[in-house]
């Protein structure tokens, strides 16, 4: 592509939003960068002082999400790509939360992108060009023990995603719901609100802790390629999970579930309907 495209990405400060941020910056595009924590995108400012605008959002917030939307839009002219980034970890067992923890979560991960697609979708549909990325998770569409709230907002998040993407396809916008899998982010430290445990967990949580290891994941800079190539696709894909364990993961999870359905069949067929 010929033409520098203008990005908008919540959640740019750190993690996959900067890593997407560098990116599209090293490939001559213009971005809009939000986060509630602006700092530490000041190297980046500098680096690139015409083409990277700033602007602090907290996506929980409507009001304030349709204000930077405005001035993002208006920042460059247009927006090309629209990432929906920013994300939280609510971390603990379904029973363990409080109320205040579990609409917080939803609050950013789920309303929050919901506030920002309302507000970008009218821009899109006007210049009759545009691609939304809705970061969801490769664990969307299912629950896990201990992060069962991330997965559901993540899940919510993609169900939206769909109906979107059905909605605003005849004005020549496109939707991708992009699953990452595990990357080296600060989502499980910084991002992370933790329940207090209940001692009838702690054999589970220690299996849990077992099984994930101390491995932080890859780096999230080796996930923006994959997103450059995704953006530059005249016709992408409505879902793209990221990282080649969590394909094989979620194709064993796919797989597991269908083969549940057909070994139940019988049951399912003695209701009508």
């Amino acid at each position: 592509m010929t033409t520098a495209r203008v990005w908008f990405i919540t959640g740019a400060s750190r993690g996959l939003g900067r890593a997407f941020a560098e990116a599209a910056l090293a490939a001559g595009d213009r971005v809009v960068a939000a986060a509630r924590d602006l700092d530490p995108l000041a190297d980046l400012a500098a680096a690139h002082p015409d083409s990277l605008v700033r602007l602090t959002l907290d996506v929980s917030d409507r009001a304030a999400v349709r204000k930077v939307v405005d001035q993002a839009a208006a920042a460059f002219g247009r927006l090309d790509v629209v990432v929906n980034n920013a994300g939280v970890m609510l971390l603990g067992m379904v029973e363990e939360a409080t109320e205040e923890q579990i609409r917080a979560h939803f609050d950013v991960n789920f309303f929050g992108a919901v506030w920002v697609a309302q507000a970008v979708v009218p821009y899109l549909r006007a210049q009759g060009s545009g691609h939304i990325l809705q970061i969801t998770s490769m664990g969307a569409g299912g629950g896990f023990a201990s992060v069962g709230f991330y997965s559901a907002s993540k899940t919510a998040l993609d169900s939206v995603s769909e109906a979107l993407a059905m909605e605003v396809a005849p004005f020549g916008v496109k939707v991708t719901i992009v699953g990452p899998g595990g990357y080296g982010t600060d989502l499980f430290t910084r991002g992370t609100t933790m329940t207090e445990p209940r001692p009838e967990y702690e054999s589970l949580r220690a299996r849990l802790a077992e099984m994930w290891g101390e491995d932080a994941g890859p780096d999230p800079s080796t996930a923006a390629p994959v997103i450059m190539e995704l953006v530059d696709l005249a016709e992408p894909p409505l879902r793209l999970i990221v990282g080649g364990a969590s394909y094989d993961l979620v194709q064993q999870k796919e797989q597991a579930r269908a083969e549940e359905y057909r070994a139940w069949e019988h049951l399912s067929r003695k209701a009508p309907g």
